[in-house]
């Protein structure tokens, strides 16, 4: 009569186990590709085209449209969308898994090059929710593209292979911390401190700033850039630090960017064993999440609207009616993480309500913060039927809520899919550590997580 979660561990058999082994390997592999929005979007892509999808513009070019059809939508290079075609009129609905693949970073400013004292830096502006202090001393990789001047595009990573190089940034010793020490964690370290060391050799003894000349050198002859060029720049630091298991029993998975893209693999891997369907399934992943969703790759844009219209003119549909239809009929799980328990945080937890590690993926009724304020709350109608989806194929499950109520809080795409009188309900893998530089999952509830999409593809 009463609810228990069930650990995953304790109910599993031995080639679910294998299987759970398998996905985390290759999850593992994506993550350690995927490591910004942009190079997410490529690896989505290349999984994509090697399981038959292909781009929309092909078959908008062939005019037709039809059943089992794979194809897929790309925005700007950050963001993506993979339809698989069904049976049914799209008017009926669509089953739509999204899921976000920016993280929390440090986006290099527009003129971010300067020198100090013999230290060349680069300087930074942090994206999304970040506790500034976590980002000295650890090694940083940069990835982005940048323009030169001609209009060439030229994309850069450094520090990601062995051989290259890492940055960093400099932190005070703990020897001159004292008045340090007692300053609120938010001012330990502000924004503009947050300088990435790139160099100190000069490149000669008497010009300014020589160290900076030295690097702008090293750009150019390995790129061909020049200063001016980074005004048309997007480069991101993220942390130099490969994904790996953890834990004595290989358990979980400590990596960066964990929130969202636990999510988005498995959206990705969930979309990509589907064949046929009555519904047309829909794998979306969109970019700027943790800024609100703003912008033209952000939830907020008109990108999947504009895709579904190119779709139902293939289908010789394309008149208000139906696409309104289209839209209030599609079924929608909101793909992100939520908090797991952690015993050492107990006070911003509520034990009953929160998910907890090993127990699955978890179904999120309400995020939002205080009153549930920009929460989307799902209805008790669409809960049931998720339930109902999941219970089919014998998903593993549980309930969660980010934190306790005057905790805090956080949002999710969730709330603008719903403005279209879609069902959504949020639904992810728990995390601990969120938004830290590195994340913990585990291995259990990125299994489930699987599963529970497969399922709701298969069922709703």
């Amino acid at each position: 009569m009463e609810y228990k979660r069930k650990n995953l561990w304790l109910n599993i058999d031995e080639n679910q186990k294998n299987d759970l082994e398998e996905i985390s390997k290759d999850y593992i592999n994506f993550l350690n590709t995927a490591k910004t929005e942009r190079l997410a979007t490529k690896e989505i892509i290349r999984r994509a085209e090697e399981k038959g999808f292909v781009n929309l513009d092909e078959k908008i070019k062939e005019g037709s449209l039809k059943a089992g059809d794979k194809v897929y939508a790309v925005n700007k290079e950050k963001a993506v969308a993979l339809f698989l075609i069904g049976s049914e009129d799209l008017e009926n609905g669509l089953a739509i898994v999204g899921a976000h693949t920016d993280s929390p970073r440090l986006d290099l400013k527009p003129v971010p090059l300067s020198e100090d004292t013999n230290i060349a830096y680069l300087k930074t502006h942090y994206y999304g929710g970040v506790k500034k202090y976590q980002w000295t001393t650890i090694p940083l990789e940069l990835h982005g593209v940048i323009y030169k001047k001609d209009g060439e595009k030229v994309e850069i990573s450094i520090g990601d292979k062995e051989d290259e190089p890492v940055f960093t940034i400099s932190e005070l010793l703990i020897h001159l911390s004292r008045k340090l020490m007692d300053e609120k964690a938010r001012d330990v370290i502000k924004g503009e401190q947050l300088q990435i060391i790139v160099g100190s050799i000069p490149l000669d003894k008497d010009s300014e700033n020589p160290v900076k000349k030295n690097i702008l050198k090293i750009l150019n002859e390995k790129y061909g850039i020049i200063e001016e060029d980074f005004i048309t720049a997007e480069f991101e630091a993220v942390p130099a630090i490969k994904a790996r298991n953890a834990g004595l029993d290989n358990s979980m998975i400590i990596a960066h960017g964990q929130d969202d893209r636990v999510c988005s693999y498995a959206t990705l891997n969930a979309i990509l064993s589907m064949e046929n369907s009555k519904k047309t399934l829909v794998a979306l992943f969109v970019d700027k999440e943790e800024i609100g969703s703003y912008g033209a790759t952000g939830m907020s844009s008109q990108f999947l609207e504009n895709t579904i219209l190119e779709l139902l003119n293939l289908k010789g549909k394309a008149d208000l009616i139906s696409f309104k239809r289209t839209l209030k009929n599609s079924k929608v799980l909101s793909a992100d993480v939520t908090l797991a328990y952690d015993p050492n945080f107990k006070d911003v937890s509520e034990i009953d309500n929160a998910a907890q590690f090993g127990c699955g993926v978890a179904l999120t009724k309400y995020t939002g913060s205080g009153g549930k304020g920009g929460s989307n709350d799902a209805n008790a109608e669409y809960l049931q039927e998720v339930r109902a989806a999941f219970d089919k194929n014998n998903v593993i499950y549980q309930t969660g809520e980010l934190g306790a109520v005057d905790a805090g809080g956080g949002g999710t795409i969730a709330f603008i899919l719903a403005e279209y009188c879609m069902d959504v309900v949020d639904c992810g893998t728990p995390v601990i550590s969120m938004h830290a530089p590195t994340e913990l999952v585990s291995k259990a509830d990125l299994y489930s997580t699987v599963e529970a999409y497969k399922s709701f593809y298969q069922n709703i």
